[in-house]
């Protein structure tokens, strides 16, 4: 129908955000979009947006066609799916976001398996510095550290995830006394700049002190906004790093690296997919959230049962 047509093409266009945006995405000319929307608003007799080839405002009458459209659209697709079950197959478009380093390594290969296994779905990972939300630019699930303050989006946990402080054994061998977190002062660390954050604030916390925490200014000659360079230097004998499990296991196992100050540990930074809470949740949605709870443990090895340290440096 028609009707249900211009539904499916509006909810595009307010998630684009843009005419340009939308004819980029659909593969039409801007003209073309232009013209369907205002073939939309005559049928319907309101202006749905105002708009320039860059931006996309709704009106009050496009917000309640947005809403009350996707609401129709959802109840559509439950009722496709539901009679489609018997197939098993999964189809439709899937989007997510994640950070470059994590998606990179971990959410591309599990996805590019996924995708595989389900050849109806055309999924689009986007990797980017900060999260985006769900339903955001059209994203159906964000993987991102932490749980989300918003009541209206579900985390479901894939990797519990921890910081490490370590360096290599080139760096430990000719290394100043560090006997507590406030002697990273004395120390070249490597920092991340991004994300506008407090990068040169580390936070450690006491292993078997609940609550106890300590955070320490720290500083290098040698930083960057890429976490794998991070790594790399450190590997490289530069001095101190405090990066994530998922990032580090591998060479704390083989012994390029080496955790330092056994009774501390970075804070937790678990890994969540985060999806919008609604009625009707897409099976290629929760099937790919599934499927990254089961995979993600096999390919990163779960943090150590009592979270004791691996045989580190300190001093007496």
């Amino acid at each position: 129908m028609a009707q249900l047509d211009d539904l499916a093409f509006f909810q595009r266009l307010a998630q684009a955000g843009s005419l340009t945006a939308t004819a980029r995405e659909l593969g039409l000319s801007l003209s073309a979009v232009s013209k369907r929307l205002k073939q939309l608003e005559a049928r319907l007799g309101v202006t749905l947006a105002s708009r320039t080839t860059r931006r996309l405002t709704l009106t009050p009458e496009g917000e309640r066609y947005l809403v009350r459209g996707a609401a129709i659209l959802e109840e559509l697709a439950e009722l496709e799916e539901a009679l489609g079950a018997q197939r098993a197959e999964l189809s439709g478009p899937l989007k997510i976001n994640a950070t470059f380093g994590f998606g990179r390594r971990h959410v591309a290969p599990l996805l590019s398996c996924f995708c595989a296994r389900h050849p109806g779905v055309e999924s689009t990972l986007e990797l980017t510095n900060f999260p985006l939300t769900p339903g955001e630019q059209g994203v159906d699930i964000s993987i991102r550290v932490g749980e989300p303050p918003d009541s209206r989006l579900v985390a479901r946990r894939i990797l519990a995830n921890r910081r490490i402080l370590c360096a290599a054994p080139a760096y430990v061998e000719r290394m100043p006394r560090l006997a507590k977190p406030a002697d990273l002062a004395k120390h070249p660390c490597l920092v991340l700049r991004e994300n506008d954050s407090d990068f040169a604030l580390w936070r450690l916390t006491r292993r078997g002190a609940a609550g106890e925490e300590q955070a320490v200014k720290v500083s290098g000659p040698l930083a960057s906004n890429d976490g794998e360079v991070i790594v790399n230097l450190a590997l490289d004998g530069h001095g101190i790093v405090l990066r994530s499990w998922w990032d580090v296991h591998a060479h704390l196992e083989s012994g390029a690296l080496v955790e330092l100050l056994p009774t501390w540990q970075g804070v937790r930074a678990d890994f969540y997919a985060v999806y919008a809470q609604r009625r009707h949740v897409p099976l290629r949605i929760r099937a790919f959230i599934a499927y990254l709870e089961q995979e993600m443990g096999r390919r990163v090895p779960p943090l150590p049962a009592t979270e004791t340290a691996r045989q580190g440096v300190s001093s007496p």
